[in-house]
C-alpha cells in the first residue's frame, strides 16, 4: 500500500495550460482522503512539492514529492533534463514563446539547413545564458516577470548551464523540432533566442515537452486525473 504520509515519488505528466502548482494542489486534494493520510483515525497535512517547474505552456514530466520525500527534491532539480519541442524561425516575441504574440519579423532566404545546423552546434557545452524576462527569477526581491509584465526594465544576469545534446529531429524551415538533454536552470526559451540570433534573424518557442528528468521517464507518468484514479484507496 502507498503511503504519501511517510513520503512518495509520483511521476506526473502535466497538462497543456495547468501550472506545475495547480497539478500538485489537484494531486493534494485527490489524496487527501486515502488511508494514510489518518492516524488515530484523524486527518493529518498532506506534505507535497514538486522538482523542476514547467511553465503553462509546456508538458510533461514533473516529479511529484510527499512526506519525506519532499527532502529528496533539490536532488531531482538537480538532475539533468531531457525536452523535445518546436522553434519557430523567423520571428521573435517578448517572452520567448507563444505567451505573448509575435512582436518582430526577421528575413530567412538567407537560412539553408546547412546553416542550422552548424548553428546547432554551438551551442553544445558549459556556457552562460541570459534567463527570460518573462521568467520566475527574483529581481530586487520581486520575481522577473512582475516586473516585466508592468513594463519595468529589466536587466537579469547571465547564468552558467551546460547543454549535454541538441539534436535536429526535423528541420522544415520555419520550424525546427528538438530534442535537448541539458543542465538545470537551463531555460529552452532562450536557447530559441539565442539561436534566432546565431543565424541572424529570430526564433520562439512554440512547443515544449519535457521527457526525461534523469533516469525518470515521461513513459512512466500519468496525468493528474488518471494517476489519482490509479492510486484511489478503492483500488489499493
Amino acid at each position: 500500500m502507498h503511503n504519501f504520509y511517510s513520503g512518495e515519488i509520483l511521476l506526473v505528466n502535466k497538462p497543456l495550460g495547468w501550472t506545475s502548482f495547480q497539478a500538485v494542489n489537484k494531486l493534494k486534494y485527490g489524496l487527501k482522503r486515502h488511508p494514510s493520510m489518518f492516524l488515530d483515525g484523524k486527518f493529518v497535512h498532506l506534505k507535497i512539492g514538486h522538482a523542476g517547474t514547467l511553465d503553462p505552456l509546456a508538458t510533461g514530466l514533473l516529479i511529484v514529492c510527499t512526506g519525506k520525500k519532499t527532502k529528496e527534491i533539490q536532488k531531482f532539480q538537480d538532475l539533468p533534463k531531457e525536452y523535445t519541442g518546436t522553434f519557430f524561425i523567423g520571428a521573435t516575441t517578448p517572452c520567448y514563446d507563444l505567451e505573448k504574440p509575435v512582436d518582430k519579423v526577421y528575413p530567412t532566404e538567407h537560412i539553408t539547413q546547412e546553416l542550422v545546423k552548424e548553428a546547432v552546434t554551438t551551442f553544445i557545452g558549459k556556457q552562460e545564458q541570459v534567463p527570460p524576462i518573462f521568467s520566475a527569477v527574483m529581481v530586487n526581491g520581486k520575481r522577473s516577470y512582475e516586473l516585466a509584465r508592468k513594463g519595468e526594465e529589466v536587466e537579469l544576469k547571465a547564468k552558467p548551464i551546460e547543454i549535454y545534446e541538441f539534436e535536429i529531429t526535423r528541420l522544415q524551415l520555419p520550424e525546427l523540432d528538438f530534442r535537448i538533454v541539458c543542465s538545470k536552470g537551463t531555460y529552452i526559451r532562450s536557447i530559441a533566442r539565442d539561436l534566432g540570433l546565431a543565424l541572424n534573424s529570430g526564433a520562439h518557442l512554440t512547443k515544449l515537452c519535457r521527457t526525461k528528468i534523469g533516469e525518470f521517464s515521461l513513459e512512466n507518468a500519468s496525468e493528474p486525473e488518471a494517476l489519482i484514479q490509479l492510486l484511489n484507496p478503492t483500488k489499493i
